[in-house]
This record gives C-alpha cells, sequence and structure tokens, in this order.
C-alpha cells in the first residue's frame, strides 16, 4: 500500500509530550539527550513539564517539536517496521518539513536540529520587532477569505498565510489588521480562531529571518532524499539539494499550501496516511478534504 509520512509544525506542541516515549524507548530518549547537548538545556524536560509558556516560546518549539516527531518516528520503526516499507513521499507543515527532509535523508539529525534552532531563534526574533498575529478563518469559501484580506488591509498588513483545507484558511498580519479581519469574519459567517503565535509568519513581516536562514542553510549539507520531500512553497516534490535550500528559505515569508500538497499526494496514488509526532491536526485536515481517507497518528 502506498503511504505518505507527514509531520506536524508549530501549535502541535503540548507540556507532557515526549515522556512515555521516552520512558519505554531508549532510541527516542537518545534523541533528546543528544539535542539537550546542543541546545544547552534539558529539551525534554522542558517538554514534559513545561512550563507551556516557555514550550510556545517560537525559539523552544520549532525544536521541541522537531525533537518529539523524530521521537514517534522511532516508536513506529519498532512497533511497526513494515510501515516504512510502502512509503512514496513525505511532507511536513512549515516547520514539519524540516522533520520529513530529516526521515528522507536529505539532512542528518545534528544539521537539522541546528538549522531549526537557528529558524526558530530568527523568526522569534523578526516577531518580537513588529506586533503581529494569526488567525484562522473558518468555514468560509477562498474568494470570501480574500474579500476579508482586501478589507482588513485598511487597518494594517495582512497576507494569506496558510491554504490547510477547504473551510480553514489562516491570515497573518498587524495586530490592528487582524483585529479587524476577526469582526469581519464574524461578519460573513465565519469563525475565527485566534492562534498561539508569536508573529505574522509567512509573511513579508518575518523579514529578515529568511536572510538568517539562507546564511545558515549555505553552510549545511543538504543530500537528494531517498524518498520524495513536498514542499510547503509549490505543492511539489524536490530532489535537488539547491532547490530544496532554495525552497526553505522561501518557505518563510511565503503561504503553505498544505490543501494542494494533500490532493496532489491523493494524485500520486497515496492510500495511507501517517501523522507522526505531536497532536492530531493534520489528520483532522485529511478529513475535510476526504473524510475516508486512511490517516494514522504516531504520538509522540
Amino acid at each position: 500500500m502506498k503511504s505518505a509520512f507527514l509531520f506536524p509544525g508549530q501549535g502541535a506542541q503540548y507540556v507532557g509530550m515526549g515522556a512515555s516515549l521516552c520512558a519505554s524507548l531508549p532510541a527516542a530518549k537518545d534523541l533528546f539527550d543528544r539535542a539537550s547537548a546542543v541546545l544547552g538545556y534539558d529539551l525534554l524536560d522542558l517538554c514534559t513539564q513545561g512550563p507551556a509558556e516557555r514550550l510556545n516560546a517560537t525559539d523552544v518549539s520549532q525544536p521541541a517539536l522537531y525533537v518529539a516527531s523524530l521521537a514517534a518516528l522511532e516508536s513506529l520503526k519498532q512497533a511497526d517496521p513494515t510501515a516504512l516499507e510502502g512509503v512514496i513521499a513525505t511532507a511536513g507543515l512549515s516547520l514539519g518539513e524540516y522533520t520529513a527532509l530529516v526521515f528522507a535523508g536529505a539532512m542528518s539529525f545534528a544539521d537539522g536540529l541546528a538549522i531549526v534552532r537557528e529558524r526558530g531563534r530568527a523568526m522569534q526574533a523578526a516577531a518580537l520587532a513588529t506586533p503581529s498575529t494569526m488567525v484562522s478563518a473558518l468555514l468560509l469559501a477562498p474568494e470570501v477569505v480574500e474579500e476579508v484580506v482586501r478589507e482588513s488591509g485598511a487597518a494594517g498588513r495582512i497576507w494569506i498565510a496558510n491554504y490547510l483545507c477547504p473551510g480553514n484558511t489562516v491570515l497573518s498580519g498587524d495586530v490592528a489588521a487582524i483585529d479587524l479581519a476577526e469582526k469581519l469574519i464574524e461578519a460573513k459567517s465565519g469563525k475565527p480562531i485566534r492562534l498561539a503565535v508569536a508573529g505574522a509568519f509567512h509573511t513579508e513581516l518575518m523579514k529578515p529571518a529568511d536572510d538568517q536562514l539562507a546564511v545558515a542553510l549555505a553552510k549545511t549539507e543538504i543530500r537528494s532524499p531517498r524518498v520524495p520531500v513536498w514542499s510547503n512553497v509549490d505543492a511539489k516534490s524536490h530532489s535537488e539539494p539547491a532547490e530544496i535550500r532554495d525552497l526553505l528559505v522561501r518557505q518563510v515569508l511565503q503561504p503553505v499550501r498544505w490543501e494542494e500538497t494533500m490532493r496532489n499526494l491523493l494524485n500520486e496514488g497515496v492510500e495511507r496516511f501517517y501523522e507522526i509526532g505531536p497532536g492530531k491536526v493534520l489528520a483532522g485536515l485529511l478529513k475535510r478534504i476526504n473524510r475516508k481517507l486512511d490517516c494514522r497518528n504516531v504520538p509522540a
């Protein structure tokens, strides 16, 4: 059976993740130990004990999710090694794309961690430089969401940041513009959900994080992946290291085309999905595309 491995992005983290995995699986504990040595703090303790405010900070949540998802992958390898045999594609939501690249052999665990740490720091700094935030616009058609963006522009800068699934589009921008967008979403019979994030990810407000990431990526070895990795930027698979490097830089400022990616994977013949890591966000998005899809959760 053809399958795809999917890895979650920022927002899926929660206090307590990794605890049961590391208690029962030495390979998972080893990943957290290696990460702590690089990061300079006890990552497992922070993931399992919190506080939530620190875990949710962009510079911490990104490496935490990266390691927790790869620990979950280790549990799948042990519980069902045959699951890896049918994998024809992998993808990750925003940050999760790095986890996907490591699974596919395009980056080493250590290199991926170093890049994710730098990405988190750079995005946190960009967020602190400009008061900004994000909101999910639920239950609205794409053209109505575009109306909201145009009308909210009267209050500040605002963009579509994530095309997640039918009826779930995420807007990113200045706080005043997002405040207005929430009112407009409700007025147009939609439901706004403010996201617990530090800033307007996947927009121009993340500059100069993209430039800082480009410098770090230029020093990082990227190999051709053994499994096609699908990019958030163009919803296509890529195997050339130079292309992958360029797309990772562009991803910081450009919208995540998740729904299109999932539909393209279905067109490629994927019959089963595995969501590997904390939460069940990606399974929920898939069910909005087709509620009959086979999506299996591998928790962290």
